[in-house]
């Protein structure tokens, strides 16, 4: 009896499935091995530059018909994987479960890693300060409304370095116990969700207040104590929290997404494809910023970001926050710190990191 086409390729991709196991495990068993020189050498576990030419590594030799964005998300489970045993690798979070924090930090550490919700951003970075958490993950900057200004405060005060950064697009559910929105008196969520959504709630919830809450995932919770509530968050958390979605894509613009930061102790060596990030204070003085600015400028570094933040304590003194291209180790950007050290009341390097793909899943 002759096997036909079906059959016959299902053999085939069960003897695939069984060689794709094998190596799996094999490779597991090498992360085993790295796990072991690591802790010989107090290395950290996880390890931002080696997964970011890891998955450049993959963009390369990827040919299809596998799209890019699934190769990452498969191979980012097989690294959470590796990790874990290696070690466990806690990562405190702005909670609680199903938040826009936790989704990110499981879209960039995979579901093998240990999570631990925290309920302010101050909370996420007492968290890895004191060593209770490996790493943390907090919202630094939304493309509608800006910068995130808890975060931005706590970066001045701490030690601790910017690892890595994670992009989120964000995509925005109306939820609740109730099965019409003509019953939906109050709606809660973080400010930002409320800001994101603000037109759309004002034309299809005219009758509604809106009540902000720490985060989106806390609105979920928050509505199953209030019968005529709703809230703005992740379908995620609808799934969570077994509530009706009354609407889906209700942000005021489809290309919303967040920048999420991971912190942490240590640094990372540079990778070819890097960002810096920075804090300076300037003297009060004419042309104090334009100078502080000018060395980025005649090397040809390009400045991705810069922000003005008040000064605590002092009216009308500002810091700034710059992002730019490099790596802090490489000639230009050192040259540019050190000009910038001899212009400026006070310079900080708060990272330099791989540069996420705004594309990767």
């Amino acid at each position: 009896m002759t096997v036909d086409a079906l059959t016959r390729l299902r053999n085939q991709v069960q003897e695939k499935d069984s060689e794709l196991v094998r190596l799996l495990n094999e490779r597991a068993e090498l992360s085993i091995k790295i796990g072991e020189i690591k802790n010989l050498r107090q290395l950290n576990i996880y390890d931002p530059s080696q997964e970011a030419a890891i998955f450049r590594r993959i963009n390369e030799i990827n040919h299809g018909p596998l799209p890019q964005e699934s190769l990452h998300s498969i191979f980012n489970e097989v690294l959470s994987a590796s990790r874990a045993l290696q070690a466990p690798v806690r990562i405190a979070y702005l909670g609680p479960d199903e938040s826009f924090s936790h989704l990110a930090s499981q879209s960039h550490f995979g579901r093998s890693a240990l999570f631990a919700p925290q309920s302010t951003i101050f909370d996420v970075f007492e968290e890895v300060e004191k060593g209770r958490a490996d790493r943390g993950v907090v919202p630094a900057e939304n493309s509608l409304e800006g910068t995130v200004k808890l975060t931005l405060d706590r970066l001045v005060s701490s030690p601790l370095h910017i690892l890595a950064e994670i992009y989120l697009p964000i995509r925005h559910a109306l939820m609740s116990t109730v099965q019409d929105t003509k019953q939906v008196q109050h709606v809660y969520s973080h400010p930002q969700a409320l800001a994101q959504c603000r037109n759309w709630l004002r034309i299809n919830l005219p009758h509604a207040s809106t009540h902000a809450v720490e985060s989106t995932a806390a609105a979920a919770h928050k509505i199953l104590k209030d019968r005529q509530g709703a809230a703005v968050g992740s379908g995620s958390a609808a799934s969570r929290y077994d509530l009706a979605i009354l609407a889906d894509g209700i942000e005021d613009c489809a290309s919303n997404i967040t920048r999420f930061l991971v912190i942490g102790k240590g640094t990372n060596p540079p990778t070819g494809n890097d960002k810096t990030s920075l804090i300076f204070g300037t003297r009060h003085e004419s042309g104090a910023l334009y100078h502080a600015l000018r060395p980025f400028a005649e090397k040809h570094i390009n400045l991705l970001k810069i922000v003005s933040h008040p000064v605590k304590d002092r009216v009308w003194e500002y810091i700034f926050f710059i992002d730019c291209t490099g790596h802090a180790q490489e000639d230009a950007v050192k040259e540019c710190i050190e000009e910038l050290r001899h212009m400026c009341t006070f310079v900080t390097v708060k990272g330099s990191y791989p540069a996420e793909d705004t594309g990767r899943g």
